[in-house]
């Protein structure tokens, strides 16, 4: 093992296997229950990066840098989950590397992903409907409440093929960011670790399907208030189209598909081949991993 304090891409990977089969052997309850800690970790990520930054989304010249704002808050979500302790569907589709390297049946990767989506599922949209609950909509002049139903009807309006591909170069920064994350033996290199990727990622609006699971039901609920409804200046039609069926079919759907690729192809897959391919009997000697 390393000396240093990070270790190397390789023993990331064994690393990574190490937590993959920890996460595997949670109870129902337990993925369900940290599942839902995340999926709240990653909503107040995003309802605090859009109340930092939705007046600048109002205006294309200040919109990148809205991004930009949005995004150096965002990371907090994914800190918390690391950090804190959570479990979250686009990170563990990392745990690939364990089945690739024959530690892991599939069986038990896709029962974790069941189970942590669904409490991801649960826990963002408790926080969506506390934020409506609560009046902070109301914010600046209703613009908050105006730009959440915006944002929500940009992300159902997408087609099918551009949310898939936007799914999938999100959770490639995601999965790098947890597998940076990984190679950290001290929380302020986990922090850095995690920060730049989720930053890049938010800034270049990529889509994720954890924060989307935010965005468009706190949207779909947003658009209950009628005041809200009119600061967006959306036309019926618009509206109309925001709902829970386009929230699973236009969104959700493709966002995960391409969220799934881009953490298992392009960073568990291809680090598994590199550095374990030829290792199948190796045992991981790294007891200090990230939970």
């Amino acid at each position: 093992m390393s000396t240093n304090n990070f270790l190397t891409p390789a023993e990331i990977a064994s690393s990574t296997v190490e937590v993959s089969m920890k996460k595997v052997k949670l109870s129902t309850i337990q993925m369900l229950l940290l599942g839902m800690l995340a999926g709240a970790f990653i909503a107040f990520a995003a309802e605090g990066s859009n109340m930092a930054a939705f007046n600048l989304f109002a205006k294309a010249e200040t919109y990148g840098l809205g991004k930009a704002l949005a995004g150096a808050i965002f990371g907090t979500g994914l800190m918390l989950v690391l950090l804190a302790g959570g479990e979250l569907f686009t990170g563990n589709t990392l745990i690939v590397v364990g089945v690739l390297q024959g530690k892991i049946k599939i069986s038990k990767m896709l029962r974790n992903w069941f189970f942590v989506y669904l409490g991801n599922l649960i826990g963002s949209v408790f926080i969506a409907y506390m934020m409506v609950q609560a009046g902070l909509f109301n914010s600046g002049a209703n613009g908050l409440g105006a730009i959440t139903i915006k944002i929500a009807s940009y992300k159902v309006g997408l087609s099918f093929m551009p949310a898939f591909y936007l799914g999938i170069m999100c959770n490639w920064l995601v999965c790098l960011a947890v597998w940076m994350s990984y190679g950290a033996k001290d929380v302020v290199g986990k922090i850095f670790a995690i920060f730049f990727p989720i930053w890049l990622f938010i800034t270049s609006g990529f889509e994720h399907s954890i924060a989307n699971m935010y965005y468009i039901p706190a949207g779909i609920l947003a658009k209950t208030n009628p005041t809200w409804t009119e600061a967006s200046q959306l036309t019926a039609e618009q509206l109309s189209k925001l709902n829970w069926g386009t929230f699973f079919v236009n969104n959700l759907i493709p966002v995960t598909l391409g969220n799934i690729i881009g953490g298992v192809l392009f960073v568990g897959g291809i680090y598994w081949y590199v550095y374990l391919k030829n290792k199948k009997d190796a045992v991981t000697d790294i007891k200090k991993v990230s939970t």
